[in-house]
Order: C-alpha cells, then structure tokens, then sequence
C-alpha cells in the first residue's frame, strides 16, 4: 500500500515542536524570546532555531522578530500530528497520532496498527483517502484538504457481542463536537450517521478483530464533511449529504475540530469503561428524532415497516411492527 508522507506525534516521549506548540499555544500573540525558549526547552538557542524552521516547513507561519524573539503568526490549513497534540490532554485517546497525507483508507492502516501491537488510543488521520470505506461495503467520498478522516484504536476489555457499543459512543462524540466547534445542532440517525437538517454531515464504520470470547481490539473508523464545497460530492449519493461549511457559511479549523473531537470521544470512553452503556445508549437516545416514528428498514435480504421503540442494549433498532417487536441489526432507515 502506498501512502503519503507521514508524520507522528507521540505523547509518550512529547516531541520538542509539541511543546514549542504548546508555549506559542499558551501566550497567543506574544513574542518569545529565543533565550527563553531555550531555557524552557532545556535546549540551546541554535537548537530552537532549528526546531522553529521545522515548524515552518510542516506549514506554520512564524515570524522572527529582530532582538525580540519569534511570534506564532498562523497555523497551516493540513492536518498536523504535533499540532493535534499539543491541543489534547487525554488520557487515553490520542496516546500516538498517525497523519498521513493520502492513503487509501485510515481503517486500513489502523487495522495494521493494530495487529502489529500498537497502543490503545493510537490515532490514524489522512488529508486524503483513495478507497474510503463507508457502511454496508460502500465507499465513502473522500476530497484532499477539506475533511477529517480518521480512525482510533481502542482494546475494551469486552465481550465481542458488546463490541457493537462502542460505534454509538463514536457517533455521540462526533455530535458533541460539532456543537462544540458550530452553533449547529446535530442529530443521529441509527446506527451511525450525523444529520443536521436531514443531511448527512458524517458516518462512522467500526471494524473488529476478535476471538471467541474475546476482543483484540476495535477499529472506530470515523469520517466528518467540514470544508467540503458542493461540487466536490459524487453525483450518485444515495441520500441528502451536507459539510459543516455549507451549513454554516464558514470554514472551520480542521485541527481544533479533531482535537474537540478526540477529547470528547476520551471522555465517552473513560465513562463507558467505567459505567458501562447504558449513559452513552441515553444520550444518544437524547440526539435521536427516530423514537415513536414510523419507518421503513431497507436491508440486503428486504424491507420492513414499523414504529420505532429505540435501540436496545447490543445497539440494534427495535421496531414495531403490529405489536410485534423485532430486532433491527443493520440497514438504512427512511422516516415515513
């Protein structure tokens, strides 16, 4: 597989440009002097120097200013693992950030990852995605510089069967995150979609390696239109599909959104490790417009009609269908 240039960001070992990031993170706007920096840094002053041509070289705009020291000017538009890091104080999610600059799919790569060992947490970020993977074996639209595409590593300690939770605690972060960054107000559409004025905005596909009675690990895959433009869409999708820019009128900060986002999704982790599903299964209840609605499923062997009674503990959509309850586990839903 041939992959673009890649970049990581350790928050083990916190790389020097993270701290660097960190600092000009910290006194916006202030110039800092070299002498100070490297005191800070416990490096020499040439030694900053050379870090601070780095920063410039992966898109930051740094000015130097003569006898005073270096001002951060402005972040660059891609997508940077030291940057990524330096906006997280986690404490699981995040613990390695992968950026790539293209590659065919992030749940690939984390896949790999994965089983060569790498930690829980680890997170995989392309600009750019050749062959993105969508639910149900469809592809997902992936342009150069304009989303986030990205892919998380988790290794719950959980039954496989519990395994399929974990794809609603990824949708609710996801929606936390956009309202956190925008004044718009996302909804779920079961099992994984984003949904802000009926159009999708953004999808998750979670992958699993597992044993009988055992979990390996999970592979959250999680795709998110921010700065998508309207003629960068396929022609063919098959429902109503929207970014953040288009809804809102205004470009977004791909780096700050991801770093919302993980955050958020570290907090949804710790709680579901610690009180199990059932917070998780009621917010996402709370961001659901399905419940008491009549819809049709539209499956691969079918469709079915009836009301919609919620979601149940594994995740599946529970429908009434004359008085007879029945257990959805995949499909798309149409409100009817």
């Amino acid at each position: 597989m041939k992959e673009g240039k890649l970049q990581t960001a350790d928050k083990g070992t916190q790389t020097l440009n993270r701290r660097i990031l960190e600092i000009f993170r910290e006194r916006k706007g202030e110039v800092i002097s070299g002498e100070e920096l490297s005191t800070m840094l416990g490096i020499s002053r040439t030694a900053v120097w050379k870090h601070v041509e780095g920063l410039r070289k992966l898109g930051y705009t740094v000015s130097a200013v003569p006898a005073k020291g270096y001002r951060m000017v402005a972040s660059p538009e891609r997508l940077v693992a030291d940057e990524i890091a330096a906006g997280l104080s986690t404490e699981r999610i995040g613990t390695r950030i992968v950026c790539l600059d293209e590659t065919d799919s992030t749940n690939n790569v984390a896949f790999r990852l994965a089983e060569e060992g790498t930690v829980e947490g680890t997170v995989v970020i392309a600009d750019a995605q050749s062959r993105g993977k969508g639910r149900l074996g469809r592809s997902w639209a992936s342009p150069k510089g304009v989303n986030l595409y990205c892919s998380v590593v988790l290794r719950p300690a959980v039954p496989p069967v519990a395994a399929s939770q974990l794809t609603f605690l990824s949708v609710v972060a996801v929606a936390r995150a956009i309202e956190l960054t925008t004044p718009l107000k996302a909804w779920i559409k079961w099992p994984n979609d984003i949904l802000i004025d009926g159009r999708k905005i953004a999808g998750l596909l979670n992958e699993m390696s597992a044993e009988t009675e055992k979990v390996n690990f999970v592979v959250l895959g999680i795709g998110v239109n921010i700065n998508m433009r309207r003629e960068q869409f396929p022609p063919d999708l098959r429902h109503p599909a929207s970014s953040l820019y288009l809804e809102n009128g205004e470009e977004l900060d791909r780096n700050r959104f991801i770093c919302t986002l993980l955050r958020e999704l570290d907090e949804l982790y710790a709680i579901y490790l610690r009180l199990g599903y059932g917070p998780v299964r009621e917010e996402w209840l709370s961001r659901s417009q399905l419940h008491g609605r009549k819809a049709r499923i539209d499956a691969q062997n079918g469709s079915v009609i009836g009301i919609i009674n919620g979601i149940d503990d594994m995740g599946a959509l529970l429908l009434d269908m004359d008085g007879r309850e029945e257990r959805i586990l995949s499909g798309d839903v149409t409100l009817l």
